[in-house]
């Protein structure tokens, strides 16, 4: 048996996602085990998250700064701006760096089982960044469930007024994906999608 202290560390860790009891407990041996090391970078780690993460004013990123270093960047294309449902989608999108415009992160999908409304979403603010003026195309990277389809099409209806273009991630076959793995609506979708050879 671990000390009460050791079993609550091992207990907050297992509420981290991808983590269970099993990996927690593992975690926290290797912790304990490489505790000179390992503790003191991780608790400096932590406190400095802590005391300097913030939402980002203008597109509702999580940073250390305000506006965030997206925002802040020069380098950005200012007239390019992908929706995206959460921090982890605009994270995951910018970790490719295929992209190189800017983000609005909506926080959530409308979902009227969950009662989320469009008024829960951040929709206003993307309208208003909108409606300032300078972008001419809003990609809407919704992830490509019943919910994230649902509110790419309400936001579509939303933007149509706006000179801009509006464009939405491909849907379709994974690369390397096999066809009889897939489920019906991806095949469904990668059929909608089809464009000409060559």
């Amino acid at each position: 048996m671990a000390s009460q202290e050791i079993e609550a560390l091992a207990s907050a860790l297992a509420r981290l996602p991808g983590l269970g009891p099993r990996s927690a407990r593992r975690a926290v041996l290797w912790l304990v085990k490489n505790r000179e090391q390992a503790l003191p970078a991780l608790l400096t780690a932590l406190g400095a998250v802590q005391d300097t993460l913030v939402e980002c004013d203008t597109c509702g990123n999580v940073d250390t700064r305000n506006p965030c270093g997206i925002c802040s960047d020069p380098r950005r294309d200012q007239k390019s701006l992908c929706v995206v449902e959460d921090v982890a989608d605009l994270w995951a999108l910018d970790r490719s760096r295929l992209f190189q415009g800017r983000y609005h992160v909506l926080g959530g999908k409308l979902s009227a089982l969950d009662g989320v409304r469009p008024d829960d979403l951040n929709i206003a603010s993307l309208l208003g960044r909108v409606e300032e003026g300078g972008i001419d195309e809003v990609v809407l990277a919704m992830n490509a469930t019943l919910e994230g389809q649902t509110t790419a099409h309400y936001l579509a209806e939303r933007l149509e007024k706006f000179p801009l273009r509006i464009t939405q991630l491909a849907h379709g076959l994974p690369v390397g994906g096999e066809l009889d793995y897939l489920d019906e609506g991806t095949l469904a979708q990668a059929l909608r999608a089809r464009r000409p050879v060559g």
